[in-house]
């Protein structure tokens, strides 16, 4: 069982930046791959980053790629998402996910939402 907790999330100005953490309980963290996901008001859940259990594979959205990264302490049971460059478009509630498939999750935070003001 892993439970995700996100944070980092506010109001920002367009080109700004913010930092998303996700930390993460339980002992498998390590083992899990990671991914950041995103939902706008009235839009479906859209596929952000993804990280490998290693760290040594990522993959991002088009609309993302060059702006935000994504990274993994498994020190510190904690997946990132550094986002620079922020739109207004990119305004949505963000979702750290784990699972022990790439690209395949089994488990949810509970979303921290970013706000981007033009």
């Amino acid at each position: 069982q892993v439970q995700l907790v996100e944070s980092g999330g506010g109001a920002v100005q367009a080109g700004g930046s913010l930092r998303l953490s996700c930390a993460a309980s339980g002992r498998t963290f390590s083992r899990n791959s990671m991914g950041w996901f995103r939902q706008a008001p009235g839009k479906e859940r859209e596929f952000v980053a993804a990280i490998s259990w290693s760290g040594a594979s990522t993959d991002y959205a088009d609309s993302v790629k060059g702006r935000f990264t994504i990274s993994r302490d498994n020190a510190k049971n904690t997946v990132y998402l550094q986002m620079n460059s922020l739109k207004p478009e990119d305004t949505a509630v963000y979702y750290c996910a784990a699972g022990r498939i790439w690209k395949m999750y089994d488990y949810w935070g509970q979303g921290t939402q970013v706000t981007v003001s033009s």
